[in-house]
């Protein structure tokens, strides 16, 4: 009802202004002065003319907007409104024989504009005013500085304007355009670059920050999100640009910081063709596939239309949850089947493989908690180890055409259990791809972002409940990568798979786990070391301040993809490694923690085992030390194999570890 009476109120004084425009036109055009022996005549062609443009009026939906929000566009339409209205009106005077010089409609159009949409307009100015007083009184607002000067910032500006009480006042603009500075936007200046965001933000008072240039690189935003960390004030973001195409974007779209807009790494390119090649159509297995990354990989590979997507799991809690997130996303498009079993189990897996057929496999089902696993080494290796065993030899007998493991950096030179499962789990796949026409191959990558596991969701839980955030050491070092980038790195690496390689994701710049934890206090809106305390517990069993992602023997080559790298491959004889295998299985029912650790140690030359009691006592220096001599080893055979390939030259030269060499050392610690 209210909206009823408001809409008539609006056409009420419609009515006199448009009289009152064209009479004003009139008197201008008599200068000054009425003939009133015609003006019953004006009369009715006032009436007339009115009800005409009351009509036009209502065609071009003048009553139907709200003008508490009037922009350019509502402007627009009230000129158009007019102009039709006065054009008409000329029409019907001059058919009605009511001889008025078309003059005067120039003037009374001038007139109906000014007067009908001011009166629109008017309701916003008097609003505007009423706010900006309010704002006067309230010392305590919310103070807002919109890093951004585009369309998606004037939008918020727009936004935090019209709504002050909710969204706070908006005190101006950064902007790395130095043609800008110092100007307007909507009344609100711009008040210097993104190296001024701290003196800024100090000397405005400024409560809360809005980044809002979705168009920015990801290592851009980076940037400006480690200078607004200095601020101490609150930091929001607004969306990607696909988010915000079109102009539809609103304050409810812009969201908290996340850890994963710190490590500035811009979006996968992937290499569409060559996926859907050999994913589109067939059927395909994703073990582990209710997992973190297991589900990821489900998700981007239901994206290419495969004929079948298996997804395997021991946990059926995960697994429901994937499988009714895919039915509501595909619904019949996409045939999917959920299994659940062990890979542990052999005969499960084999009867699995021989009633499915998988075309193309991903094996991401393994145990990964480094301080669990090293409590039960055993589970480690029935799980990892014989898990995959089972996995790549029924790949082998069932004729599958790919199969991706899912591996680690702590793989490389593993210091604890689960590494040295997961090496293992390599030199399964690579020793199988020497004599298989399936095409095996691993993918090997550091830590992920937001995974079952991961330390942000434990940050994010610790300081939830008011802290303390534990950290095991305060140089501990490690490599990210988010969820979907890791999955659709791992579908990519598939793809160039011709057997045997090691496909290395390059994981960007380490990250200190100390400065994440002290990052996700911030974005929390607290302060580290005063509003939640950060506590050093020391390092746990085989855990190392760094992490590697291949070892130096390997090598490594480029591929066709920036992001991706490769190890080059071991020549190792499956059945001698199957064997010792078998014998390593056979000890487990008998054999102490110690003594499965020990036979690790020979079954992986490069597993050096860490005590606990010394593991803490490392020095951070020499680990540290360490971890950058590796780093530039890496940046040198990049650069390495980058100069050779632009020279024509054949890179990646296979290094190989004779067979002679591996069986006698294997077998004679294994007797």
């Amino acid at each position: 009802m209210k909206k009823v009476y408001r809409m008539a109120a609006v056409a009420f004084w419609d009515v006199i202004l448009i009289n009152l425009a064209l009479m004003l036109a009139i008197f201008i055009h008599n200068e000054g002065r009425f003939d009133y022996g015609s003006l019953v005549d004006y009369a009715y062609l006032l009436i007339a003319i009115t009800g005409i443009k009351m009509l036009v009026f209502k065609g071009f939906q003048l009553y139907s907007s709200l003008w508490e929000y009037a922009s350019i566009e509502e402007l627009m339409k009230v000129v158009a409104a007019v102009f039709v209205g006065n054009t008409i009106g000329i029409i019907y005077s001059t058919l009605t024989d009511f001889n008025i010089y078309w003059g005067v409609y120039v003037v009374s159009f001038v007139f109906e504009v000014a007067f009908v949409g001011g009166n629109r307009f008017s309701y916003r100015i008097l609003r505007r005013i009423k706010q900006n007083k309010s704002l006067t009184r309230q010392d305590d607002h919310n103070r807002v500085l919109i890093i951004g000067c585009g369309s998606t910032a004037s939008l918020i500006a727009t936004e935090i304007k019209t709504h002050p009480s909710q969204y706070g006042h908006l005190i101006g603009y950064i902007s790395d355009d130095d043609a800008k500075y110092g100007q307007t936007i909507a009344g609100i200046k711009v008040l210097g670059n993104r190296y001024d965001i701290l003196s800024i933000v100090k000397r405005h008072k400024v409560d809360e920050v809005i980044v809002a240039m979705p168009t920015a690189t990801k290592e851009q935003t980076k940037e400006i999100l480690d200078e607004c960390k200095r601020t101490g004030a609150k930091v929001k973001i607004v969306p990607g640009i696909m988010e915000v195409i079109d102009g539809r974007v609103s304050m409810n779209a812009i969201r908290n910081v996340e850890i994963e807009d710190l490590l500035g790494r811009d979006p996968v390119n992937l290499n569409i063709s060559q996926i859907a090649s050999y994913i589109e159509g067939k059927i395909v297995m994703v073990t582990g596939g209710g997992g973190s990354i297991g589900s990821e990989l489900s998700r981007q590979i239901a994206r290419f239309r495969p004929n079948k997507l298996i997804i395997l799991d021991i946990y059926e809690n995960n697994a429901y949850e994937i499988q009714n997130e895919l039915i509501r996303e595909y619904g019949d498009k996409l045939e999917l089947e959920v299994l659940i079993a062990s890979v542990r189990d052999k005969k499960a897996i084999n009867r699995i493989f021989a009633e499915h057929r998988p075309q193309v496999v991903f094996h991401a089902a393994a145990h990964k908690h480094v301080p669990l696993m090293e409590r039960s080494p055993k589970e480690a290796i029935k799980n990892n180890v014989f898990g995959t065993l089972n996995l790549v030899e029924a790949a082998n007998d069932y004729r599958v055409e790919r199969f991706v493991l899912i591996s680690t950096d702590k793989a490389v030179n593993p210091t604890n259990v689960m590494g040295a499962s997961k090496r293992l789990c390599e030199m399964i796949v690579q020793s199988m791809a020497g004599q298989s026409e399936t095409k095996f191959v691993g993918v090997r990558f550091g830590n992920v972002l937001g995974s079952n596991g991961s330390v942000i969701p434990l940050f994010k839980k610790q300081i939830e409940e008011g802290g303390p955030v534990t950290v095991t050491h305060q140089d501990i070092i490690r490599y990210f990568m988010t969820i979907p980038e890791a999955s659709q790195l791992v579908i990519q690496a598939g793809g160039m798979a011709n057997g045997g390689e090691l496909f290395i994701l390059n994981m960007g710049e380490p990250v200190r786990i100390y400065d994440l934890a002290e990052d996700l206090i911030r974005l929390s809106g607290l302060k580290p070391h005063e509003d939640i305390e950060i506590k050093v517990t020391g390092l746990r069993p085989g855990e190392k301040l760094y992490e590697e992602l291949l070892m130096a023997e390997e090598g490594m080559s480029n591929t066709k993809h920036e992001k991706i790298y490769i190890g080059a491959p071991y020549d190792i004889n499956f059945k001698i490694l199957k064997s010792n295998l078998e014998k390593l299985m056979d000890m487990i029912p008998e054999a102490t923690d110690e003594e499965i650790k020990d036979r690790l140690t020979v079954l992986v030359p490069t597993y050096k085992r860490l005590d606990v009691h010394t593991s803490s006592q490392v020095s951070s220096a020499e680990d540290v030390a360490k971890f950058k001599e590796n780093k530039r080893y890496i940046d040198a055979q990049i650069l390495k194999d980058s100069q050779l390939a632009r020279e024509g030259v054949r890179i990646g030269k296979m290094k190989r570890i004779p067979v002679d060499d591996f069986s006698a050392n294997v077998s004679e610690n294994m007797i």
